[in-house]
């Protein structure tokens, strides 16, 4: 079985480099299923990869990647993931994602995530990724086309008032 997401078939609407960009974006938003949760009836932790994921997808196609974009040969690719569980959820909960740009380079970008329950705005998790900008027939790292990139740096530019959250940057030890 193949994975889709809410967007998929969702083309990319357009860009107006005049219109104010939220920061953060509030992109996506999710109820529960019941199959995404485990046997202590929770959301079950790789759901909650699936939701950020759904939540990156959104974030693509508002700037400008959709199927037609990777059909032209480019795609976005993560090379890392930082996620934080902080809470649980049940099914039929509705879940809301907030997502960032901390930083864009030539082929990068770097962006943070959070998941709140809907109802009382409770933290869940959160998520730091890097993604990278792909050559699909090269599979290789490539430059974002000027007009991504600038995109891109207008909404690094609106993000960059918000403060860092002290999770980002973290490692695991002990």
């Amino acid at each position: 079985m193949r994975v889709t997401t809410p967007y998929e078939g969702r083309g990319f609407s357009g860009w107006d480099a005049h219109a104010p960009i939220a920061a953060p974006l509030r992109l996506h938003r999710c109820r529960v299923q019941e199959q995404w949760t485990d046997y202590n009836a929770h959301l079950s932790e790789s759901f909650f990869l699936y939701i950020f994921g759904d939540d990156s997808d959104a974030f693509f196609r508002f700037f400008g990647i959709d199927e037609e974009y990777r059909a032209g040969g480019h795609s976005l690719y993560t090379v890392e993931t930082h996620l934080r569980h902080l809470g649980e959820a049940s099914v039929d909960d509705e879940l809301a994602c907030t997502l960032r740009v901390l930083g864009v380079a030539d082929r990068k970008v770097h962006v943070a995530h959070t998941m709140h329950h809907t109802d009382d705005d409770r933290l869940l998790a959160t998520c730091e990724q890097m993604l990278v900008h792909v050559d699909l027939g090269s599979e290789r790292a490539s430059p974002f086309p000027a007009e991504i990139r600038s995109r891109l740096d207008a909404i690094a530019a609106a993000h960059a008032q918000l403060p860092v959250p002290d999770w980002v940057g973290r490692r695991i030890s002990l």
